[in-house]
């Protein structure tokens, strides 16, 4: 018995850790960054003296619940890297990220207007695409994605997708996850997808992975 109180009060914190930076972020992203540390209290089901024990300045909440997005982006994509299935891991990739993106959209444009230099957002997408680029090659090898396809396709579906719109997150997901399901059908390799040849599109990873084009998927 003697561990089981310490265990239970640390689960309890990290339930409340997550709760508050879920909170914080769908607030921030529908609101921007002035939303007030209480009503992230309010919407996280935790009181004030809570919050504020473990975050205690708004700046820290903000930089955390920054982090925790793009950790939750990473995980994404290094579970698909491990995923021994290409097309799977390619497809889980496109539809999360999308949805992630959609649910939370608006923070990441905040965070980095209101803290330039507090993270090297620029390294963790560089690093993010060249795994993309590993998984997009796995599948055209599999035969699954098609022969045409180039990293810029996956950048194009992720800026398109910020431009989903719904009264509120689980509307943004749903429609997220419609998006993602019509882009992935565009990109599968079957009898029917090379027979359109594609226009040429903008180097959108260009100024990301520099200009070696044969560094794309």
């Amino acid at each position: 018995m003697s561990g089981t109180m310490p265990r239970l009060l640390r689960s309890d914190a990290e339930r409340n850790r997550d709760r508050v930076l879920e909170a914080a972020r769908e607030l921030f992203s529908q609101h921007g960054l002035d939303v007030p540390m209480r009503e992230v209290a309010r919407a996280a089901g935790v009181g004030p003296a809570t919050l504020y024990r473990r975050f205690p300045t708004k700046q820290a909440l903000v930089l955390e619940a920054f982090m925790d997005e793009l950790s939750a982006c990473r995980s994404i994509v290094r579970e698909a890297v491990r995923d021994p299935d290409p097309w799977h891991a390619f497809c889980s990739v496109i539809e999360r990220i999308t949805v992630l993106n959609a649910r939370n959209q608006g923070f990441t444009t905040a965070f980095l207007s209101a803290f330039p230099g507090a993270v090297d957002f620029p390294a963790h997408r560089a690093e993010m695409l060249e795994e993309i680029a590993g998984i997009a090659r796995r599948a055209k090898a599999a035969g699954r994605l098609r022969d045409d396809f180039e990293l810029d396709d996956f950048v194009l579906v992720l800026l398109a997708g910020r431009g989903i719109a719904a009264a509120d997150p689980k509307g943004r997901s749903a429609a997220a996850r419609r998006f993602a399901a019509l882009a992935i059908a565009g990109f599968r390799a079957d009898a029917d997808a090379g027979a359109e040849v594609l226009p040429k599109g903008a180097s959108l990873t260009r100024s990301i992975l520099g200009a070696d084009p044969r560094r794309r998927g």
